[in-house]
């Protein structure tokens, strides 16, 4: 292959990058401003001046797109729970997989502007109050959790049918998450760094609030944002 072939190969996935990040944000701003069920792939298109059959190039469905960052986060977090060292247990896998997925997102929204954090925390408190993308939602997230505990069973050598502690250990976790995520989303700090704050205080009381005596008080939990 040429130099110039190169280039054009090049040229042509940076448009093609540009075209499904242009679609992806007019799909966010339209679903957040004026409701998901609302809003057609034709006034999607239109806004970005591009044919529907571009946009079913990128996206199966304006569900597709709706749920397109949170993919990239849970992606994130599952690709860094699988490069933990092995002698990490699992809630301490778990955590710091977690920490070392939002430092990444984070990372990538600040040199990235296609979808500011603004935008991510617009489009999770979307998902978590239309019914269509509840139900969605919780499909996912079983899958996800399946998916999850299936990784923790693996690192520590168990059968996840026989052995019920992986799948304990990662609905304790993934509850204290979904909390963290609507606390963060009701809020009004939309940084990345203020949800690993909440995240990292409502980690702190798992293990307490499972086996601590709860008439012993426990330490301020509402420190987060407001």
């Amino acid at each position: 292959m040429t130099p110039g072939q190169n280039t054009t190969i090049g040229l042509r996935a940076r448009k093609k990058r540009r075209t499904r990040d242009a679609l992806l944000r007019v799909a966010l701003e339209l679903f957040t401003t004026q409701g998901y069920e609302q809003t057609t792939i034709d006034e999607i298109t239109d806004a970005v001046e591009v044919s529907q059959r571009t946009f079913f190039r990128y996206f199966a469905s304006k569900e597709e797109a709706a749920f397109a960052v949170v993919d990239m986060v849970e992606s994130k977090f599952v690709d860094a729970l699988r490069a933990r060292p092995a002698e990490e247990a699992p809630f301490e896998a778990m955590r710091n997989a977690v920490e070392s997925a939002w430092d990444s997102v984070s990372e990538a929204l600040a040199h990235d502007a296609v979808v500011p954090v603004e935008l991510y925390m617009r489009t999770y408190l979307l998902i978590e109050s239309t019914p269509a993308l509840i139900a969605v939602h919780l499909r996912r997230t079983a899958e996800l959790e399946e998916g999850i505990a299936q990784l923790i069973a693996d690192r520590e050598g168990l059968d996840v049918n026989t052995d019920p502690r992986p799948r304990v250990a990662v609905a304790s976790f993934t509850g204290v998450m979904r909390v963290t995520g609507k606390i963060w989303g009701r809020g009004r700090d939309a940084r990345v760094e203020a949800l690993q704050e909440i995240t990292r205080l409502y980690l702190d009381q798992l293990g307490p609030a499972l086996a601590g005596n709860w008439r012993t008080p426990a330490p301020d939990t509402e420190r987060g944002p407001a």
